[in-house]
């Protein structure tokens, strides 16, 4: 079962990219061993390595000397169906890797791939609401008794959408809505045989009103209700409470003015999904970045458009239709002079592998998927994800992003109207590297100029950008690296990459304190983990206790640095001296590591947009859509 004896770190670097835990096993397997099994299966796969600890950013492959034995007794508990609930593993899952320094070492390799969404969770021991354990920026952590049950939500045959509403009836609807949907489906396809159907039997085919056979229960299903319903009724409590939805548009120059148009529930219209997509695909079709503008028929319908309009309808309509409507946040798009950005609650039903793929059909509202298909959106073979990636290629643009955040569970796909290759900066790395830059081919450019664009790259990132796989992403960065073009930092899923003289040693100062609290430069405390910002029943909040485990350690992984940014600047408005002494950092480090990278990615908001080195220069988060009251 050995395999042959490769370089470890070529090995190590194949998982770059990906989630990767190392664990001595020393003593035999680690106890700890089940909690990041399961952790990995629950949130996005990782490689476990046994054989191998990290301190202070070094690995110390030490190896073990029984390791076919330590494999057997891996098989045997993963099977044993009382200590872990599901065997996600195959043979090729598992090997051996010889130490080539140490004759009679070897570390073990373990693969955990993301558990399907009817799989979820998976969890060690007999009770899934004290064994299930999902993966953060941290490492592993207890799910709580809420994600747990919208995992096994989401495993059920049944769509959360397809629910019928007891006490809730066609009174409930709003006729206009209904009406307004026939003309969009008539237009569309005259033909279609729904059309001989009235309004109760249209509904049912829509599966807007269902029976259910085996108890002989019928109504108003939650998609019927959130697509065609009164405000009043889809926010009641038996139906859809937390039920939101936000558009807004931040297109001034002024940073004293928080948007320039909204559309919310406020009253003044009806809102439902139908009316909210219908007033916004007509905001997302004209402005800043758009070519040609929607053309609308005489009813204010949206005609056939480009391969931009069509991405931006793609996007709408996935946040729709994928979001998880007992999450917290609600819809929220956000429109900037230089990007889109899609927020909804949440999280991925298939890897973000099968997403960037396509092809891969997973929806959590299939009935609300049915319903926009019938309008000629929402595409059933896959998750649309391809093809807004190829209509922003076309158009030269910086590649769409997507991001999974937890606690709250929420997915933000981010459309930069940016250029992939901007003149200025190509110029600008031209004469910085002279000969080195350009005997580089397409992909290595990109690279680097995404590197100098957002401060840092990593696999992952690279991965939405290049038609790569990780792997080959992995041999290109390296290659980089050789070239003296790109300086690495860290490991595994952890690995960044930045131009040299972007990387440097953190800040080791001492720690601010007054009363054993440690201070913002503006006096306030950092407050306590889970203080929320927010006034309006949005989530999210600012943790304390990240920052403080960010602000005490000498080097902490990028994301958590990003996060603990993101955190402190969820309220107001955060200088960048504000930063330096809250998180105990060189200001230099935040400014051309971090900050840059935030900025570029939509996460923070320049209060001075466009004037770089102002010297009032702050930031405000903006990533998850929900910063605004």
């Amino acid at each position: 079962m050995t395999e042959q004896q490769l370089s470890l770190f070529d090995d190590l670097g194949y998982y770059e990219g990906v989630d990767v835990e190392y664990k001595g096993a020393r003593g035999g397997l680690p106890r700890d061993l089940w909690e990041t099994y399961s952790a990995f299966a629950n949130t996005d796969g990782g490689t476990l390595w046994l054989g191998i600890t990290q301190r202070n950013g070094k690995l110390d492959v030490h190896g073990v000397t029984e390791a076919e034995k330590l494999v057997a007794d891996f098989w045997n508990t993963i099977n044993n169906r009382g200590k872990v609930s599901r065997n996600l593993l195959t043979t090729s899952s598992v090997g051996i890797v010889a130490v080539d320094d140490k004759p009679g070492h070897a570390v073990i390799r373990i693969d955990v791939p993301r558990a399907g969404r009817r799989e979820r969770p998976v969890f060690i021991g007999s009770d899934p609401f004290h064994g299930s354990f999902r993966r953060n920026y941290e490492g592993d952590y207890r799910c709580r008794d809420d994600e747990v049950r919208r995992m096994f939500a989401d495993q059920a045959e049944e769509p959360p959408d397809a629910r019928i509403l007891k006490g809730f009836s066609l009174d409930d609807l709003d006729t206009d809505s209904i009406r307004q949907f026939r003309n969009r489906f008539a237009s569309r396809d005259p033909n279609h045989p729904w059309h001989r159907e009235d309004d109760s039997g249209l509904l049912v085919k829509l599966q807007a009103w269902r029976r259910d056979r085996a108890s002989g229960i019928e109504g108003l299903t939650a998609a019927g209700l959130l697509m065609f319903g009164k405000l009043e009724a889809i926010r009641a409590p038996e139906a859809i409470p937390g039920f939101h939805l936000d558009y807004r548009e931040r297109l001034a120059d002024d940073p004293a003015v928080r948007w320039t148009d909204r559309l919310t529930l406020d009253g003044t219209w009806e809102g439902n999904l139908l009316q909210f997509y219908q007033r916004v695909i007509l905001k997302l079709g004209s402005g800043p970045g758009i070519k040609a503008p929607f053309q609308t028929d005489a009813e204010g319908y949206r005609l056939s458009g480009g391969p931009v309009h069509e991405a931006l309808q793609e996007a709408l309509v996935n946040a729709l239709i994928h979001a998880d409507y007992s999450g917290q946040g609600g819809i929220v798009i956000d429109r900037y002079p230089n990007r889109f950005e899609f927020s909804n609650p949440g999280t991925l039903l298939v890897s973000r592998e099968q997403i960037l793929h396509g092809g891969v059909s997973e929806c959590r509202n299939k009935s609300l998927q049915l319903m926009f298909q019938m309008l000629g959106v929402g595409d059933k073979a896959g998750s649309g994800i391809d093809k807004i990636r190829q209509s922003w290629a076309a158009e030269h643009w910086q590649s769409p992003s997507f991001k999974e955040t937890m606690r709250p569970d929420r997915v933000l796909l981010t459309l930069p109207m940016v250029s992939m290759l901007p003149e200025g900066t190509v110029e600008e790395l031209r004469v910085r590297f002279g000969d080195a830059f350009e005997q580089l081919d397409r992909h290595e450019v990109q690279v680097v100029v995404a590197a100098a664009l957002e401060g840092e790259v990593s696999n992952q990132r690279l991965q939405e950008i290049l038609p790569l796989h990780r792997v080959d992403i992995t041999k290109l960065l390296q290659g980089l690296v050789r070239k003296n073009l790109l300086v690495p930092e860290g490991f595994g899923r952890w690995t960044r990459y930045a131009l040299p003289g972007q990387i440097e040693p953190e800040a080791n100062g001492g720690r601010s304190e007054a009363n054993g609290e440690s201070l913002l430069s503006n006096g306030e405390c950092s407050p306590a983990n889970g203080e929320s910002l927010l006034a309006n029943g949005e989530s999210w909040t600012v943790d304390g206790e990240l920052v403080e485990r960010v602000r005490s350690s000498q080097r902490a992984p990028t994301e958590l640095v990003e996060q603990a940014i993101l955190s402190l600047c969820s309220e107001s408005f955060r200088t960048l001296s504000e930063l330096t002494q809250a998180l105990n950092r060189s200001p230099k480090r935040l400014r051309n590591a971090y900050l840059p990278a935030l900025v570029a990615r939509g996460a923070l908001e320049l209060r001075f947009p466009g004037q770089a080195t102002h010297p009032d220069q702050a930031y405000r988060t903006v990533i998850q859509g929900i910063s605004d009251t």
